[in-house]
């Protein structure tokens, strides 16, 4: 987690954009479901501790953007990206609509 102002609102809302139930963000965060549910019942920023990182990593390990700054209102907020492991299909085979553009029949030399 970066230095980000983490609220209990945005916990919740990040698990929501996951549809994971609180025993889901629990699990990966190695806290209890009791835990979960405390911290997402506070109002209001959390305090920076061992507990709250582990919230914020597992939602961001999953693909949830925690901020502090919106782009719009200066609030906090959430956004569901990509996961950093996710991978680019790259089967030509799939992705070229016609076969003859995979190989070049140019002579060599010949730009283009």
């Amino acid at each position: 987690m970066s230095d980000c102002i983490l609220s209990g609102e945005q916990l919740g809302a990040a698990r929501a954009l996951l549809r994971w139930r609180p025993e889901d963000l629990a699990k990966a965060a190695s806290v209890s479901v009791l835990t979960v549910n405390a911290v997402e019942a506070q109002k209001g920023p959390l305090p920076q501790t061992a507990t709250t990182r582990a919230l914020a990593d597992a939602v961001a390990a999953a693909g949830v953007l925690l901020f502090g700054e919106g782009p719009v209102d200066g609030g906090l907020g959430v956004r569901l990206i990509a996961k950093p492991s996710a991978t680019i299909d790259v089967n030509e085979a799939e992705t070229v609509q016609y076969r003859e553009f995979l190989e070049n029949d140019a002579p060599p030399g010949v730009g283009g």
